[in-house]
C-alpha cells in the first residue's frame, strides 16, 4: 500500500496537540530497515523494548526487559582496561587476567560503553520520540511504494507501550503508511480494540492451546491472549497467525489438533510457521541470561513440511517463515 500523502513532523508552528504526540517517547532496542520477514513488502521494523512474556525460546532476550541491557561482545574486547577504570559501580573486575562484568552489580548505566574503544560493550535500549522514529521510518518510503510495504511494530511487545504505539500508529495513518503490529496478544481488550482501528494487519502469536503448558513455557496464562484473538476475528480484523514450531513443546499431535480447531472456529486461515532455531543462544550469553533450551535442536525440514501439509489439508494458507 505504501505512502500516499505526506504530513510534516511536528515543528514549532505545529498545533500543540500534534507537537505533544510527536514528542511522546518510548523505549526501542532496534530499528531494522529493508525487512522482508515482518509483513508484506519491504518494511521498516521497529522493535519495542519490554515484554510481559518470558518464552523459553525467545530469540530476542535483549527485548524482554523494560530497562536497558548491557550487551557484551567478548570477541571484540582488546583488554585495554578502560571499562574497568570507568565503571562507577565496581561491576567490572579483572580475575585471573580476564576482565569480567558482575551482572548483580551492573546497573547498565552506559559509562563503560562510552569508554570502550572497540565496541565490545553496547547498551540495548534507548528512548526515542515519535518524531525520531518517524524520521527513521520515512527513510524507506520509496521502498514501501514500490513493494507494497510499510512499517511493522514488533518487540519485545509493542502493546506493552500503548501510548507510544498509539502515537506512532496515528502518525503513520496520517501519512498513509501501511501498519503491522507483531504481538503476543496480551493486553487490555479495550486498548487492543482502540489500537486496532489504526492497524492494517496483526501478526498474532499462537504458542500453545493448553493453558497449563502455556503458563509453564511463557510465564502467563493464554486465556486473555486467546480471548483477544477471538475478539479481533469477530471484528473482522486482518490477522495472520504466527506459530513457532518448538520441538517437544508445542508440535505434538494434540497441540496441532487443538490449534486447528480453535482457529477454524474463528475463521482465521492464514498461518506463518516459524521453525525454532538456536541462533539466540549467543544473545543470551551476551546479556548474561540463562538459556533454558540449550540442547534443543531445530525441527527437521521434513517435520516442518509435514506440519504445513497438515494445515493445508485443513484449509489453511501456510507460509514457512515470517
Amino acid at each position: 500500500m505504501g505512502i500516499r500523502g505526506r504530513v510534516s513532523v511536528a515543528t514549532s508552528s505545529t498545533p500543540a496537540t500534534a507537537r505533544s504526540a510527536a514528542e511522546t517517547a518510548g523505549f526501542v532496542f532496534d530499528i531494522r530497515h529493508y525487512s522482508v520477514h515482518d509483513g508484506p513488502g519491504i518494511r521498516t521494523t521497529v522493535f519495542f523494548k519490554g515484554c510481559p512474556l518470558t518464552c523459553w525460546w525467545c530469540h530476542n532476550p535483549e527485548g524482554r526487559s523494560a530497562q536497558p541491557n548491557l550487551v557484551l561482545f567478548g570477541d571484540r574486547c582488546v583488554d585495554c582496561g578502560q571499562c574497568l577504570a570507568a565503571c562507577p559501580h565496581g561491576a567490572i573486575v579483572r580475575e585471573e587476567g580476564t576482565i569480567r562484568t558482575l551482572p548483580a552489580a551492573c546497573r547498565a548505566c552506559g559509562t563503560c560503553v562510552e569508554t570502550c574503544p572497540s565496541g565490545a560493550r553496547q547498551l540495548a535500549g534507548r528512548w526515542m520520540t515519535v518524531a525520531a522514529v518517524l524520521r527513521e521510518i520515512e527513510k524507506d518510503v520509496v521502498f514501501y511504494d514500490e513493494s507494497g510495504g510499510g512499517v511493522t511494530f514488533s518487540g519485545g511487545e509493542p502493546l506493552a507501550q500503548p501510548r507510544f504505539l498509539d502515537a506512532l500508529l496515528e502518525a503513520c495513518v496520517a501519512r498513509r503508511i501501511h501498519t503491522v503490529v507483531d504481538t503476543c496478544g496480551l493486553a487490555e481488550k479495550n486498548l487492543l480494540l482502540h489500537l486496532s482501528e489504526k492497524v492494517d494487519l496483526f501478526l498474532y502469536d499462537f504458542k500453545l492451546s493448553d493453558p497449563n503448558r502455556h503458563q509453564k513455557y511463557t510465564g502467563v496464562s493464554n486465556a486473555p491472549i486467546l480471548d483477544n484473538l477471538e475478539t479481533l476475528a469477530r471484528r473482522k480484523k486482518s490477522v495472520v497467525i504466527r506459530f513457532p514450531i518448538i520441538p517437544g513443546i508445542n508440535d505434538g499431535t494434540e497441540d496441532l489438533r487443538q490449534m486447528i480447531a480453535f482457529l477454524s472456529r474463528l475463521g482465521l486461515r492464514r498461518i506463518d510457521l516459524l521453525p525454532y532455531h538456536g541462533t539466540g543462544r549467543e544473545k543470551y550469553r551476551r546479556v548474561a541470561m540463562e538459556y533454558r533450551l540449550e540442547d534443543l535442536e531445530a525441527p527437521s525440514p521434513e517435520h516442518v513440511r509435514r506440519i504445513a501439509q497438515q494445515l493445508e489439508r485443513e484449509g489453511f494458507t501456510v507460509r514457512i517463515g515470517g
